[in-house]
């Protein structure tokens, strides 16, 4: 695993706090997304579906950094839209860290040597770059051709400033193991932290729909990848437990609470990937959500997924209690072969409700009313 260890020591000891303390649900990592607003338009991305008014809002600093103070989450993931585009992310970063947070910051590394003098090398800090594979591979996969190129300059340029930085593959139908080995061997040889690697979520307004992983064919994808790892010292941002669940190795349910996520509307209700209603406050979206509701074998929408940032804090809460079952698989890695564990019956899911127009309707009438919403002729810049 690829977490400093002051990192790791902090969350151990947050985690254990929660735990003597009898709190059922809490947060590990905020998903924040200062904007939506993109300068990639990925098929499988179901983040940017929105007018021109909405992606062109952002959050304040402020606005963020009270996001960070009112959640709690030791871990803070800068997402998007591309978090970059944001004019003021130096100061939102800085502010973080003030606070104690642990910073990852994700982008497509389009704009990241320019925007490199904004921030400053800090063990609490990394970017976290995203490649879905090699050259060809992930120029499709963002459907730009020379994105690959121009990201593999930009973690070189950072990584001689000093910055940490970790790659984030998501893989779709058609990922060739043998395909992903070598990229996980050529990603070795930058000197990257790590890589945190998972199944595409499948976002139903997704440019292409027709590409997603079904959980069966997660689970071989990543046991064939994983025994082509054997020896190879790959090193994952991830725990061993979350790494054994995509093997098909463990049986869990997702924890959305754990990576709760505050954007432009609000608190997104339940998860990072699922938008199904926004609250005002932190504490709203723990109390009020209908947790229940949601999950594989809940609801039609999750059944297929495996996607870390539902599933991680499912492993980690089990690293916790299960410590030397995590430890005997982070010695020898998942396993990759031999039967599965038990999956969740899907027999009582409640069928997926359209909600996107309704909730586009109102988050956009209530961001004109706040005077928050931007004309579509205003240019966006970095």
């Amino acid at each position: 695993m690829s977490v400093p260890l002051q990192q790791s020591i902090k969350i151990g000891l947050y985690l254990m706090r929660q735990r003597l303390a009898g709190v059922k649900r809490y947060p590990l990592v905020l998903m924040l997304e200062p904007l939506f607003r993109c300068n990639l338009a990925c098929n499988g991305c179901g983040k940017i579906d929105y007018p021109d008014k909405i992606l062109n809002a952002r959050l304040s600093v402020e606005e963020c950094l009270g996001a960070a103070d009112e959640c709690g989450a030791p871990v803070v993931v800068l997402a998007g839209g591309e978090p970059l585009l944001h004019k003021e992310i130096g100061e939102v970063v800085e502010g973080l860290l003030a606070r104690g947070k642990f910073i990852y910051l994700c982008t497509n590394a389009l704009l990241l040597e320019k925007k490199l003098d904004q921030f400053k090398p800090n063990p609490a800090f990394a970017f976290t770059v995203h490649l879905d594979g090699g050259r060809e591979d992930h120029d499709k996969a963002v459907s730009q051709p020379g994105t690959y190129d121009i990201a593999v300059k930009a973690i070189k340029a950072a990584r001689a400033k000093g910055f940490r930085v970790n790659i984030n593959c998501t893989l779709f139908s058609g990922a060739e193991p043998g395909r992903v080995a070598d990229f996980m061997d050529e990603v070795k040889a930058l000197g990257v932290g790590g890589v945190t690697i998972s199944p595409g979520y499948a976002y139903e307004r997704a440019p292409d729909t027709q590409h997603f992983l079904n959980r069966r064919n997660t689970k071989q994808l990543f046991r064939e990848i994983f025994r082509l790892g054997r020896g190879r010292k790959w090193t994952f941002v991830q725990s061993s437990l979350f790494l054994d669940f995509l093997a098909g190795n463990q049986t869990y349910h997702c924890t959305p609470w754990g990576n709760p996520t505050r954007n432009v509307f609000g608190w997104q209700r339940p998860c990072y990937l699922l938008g199904e209603g926004y609250v005002k406050t932190f504490k709203e979206l723990m109390e009020q959500t209908d947790w229940d509701a949601y999950g594989t074998g809940n609801y039609e929408k999750c059944a297929d997924c495996m996607v870390h940032s539902g599933f991680e804090a499912t492993a980690v809460a089990d690293t916790m209690k299960n410590p030397l079952k995590a430890l005997a698989v982070a010695l020898r890695g998942p396993r990759v072969d031999g039967p599965m564990a038990s999956d969740i019956p899907l027999d009582h899911q409640r069928p997926a409700e359209k909600v996107f127009d309704a909730l586009l309707e109102q988050n956009l009438g209530r961001l004109e009313a706040e005077g928050r919403a931007q004309p579509t002729h205003r240019r966006v810049q970095g």
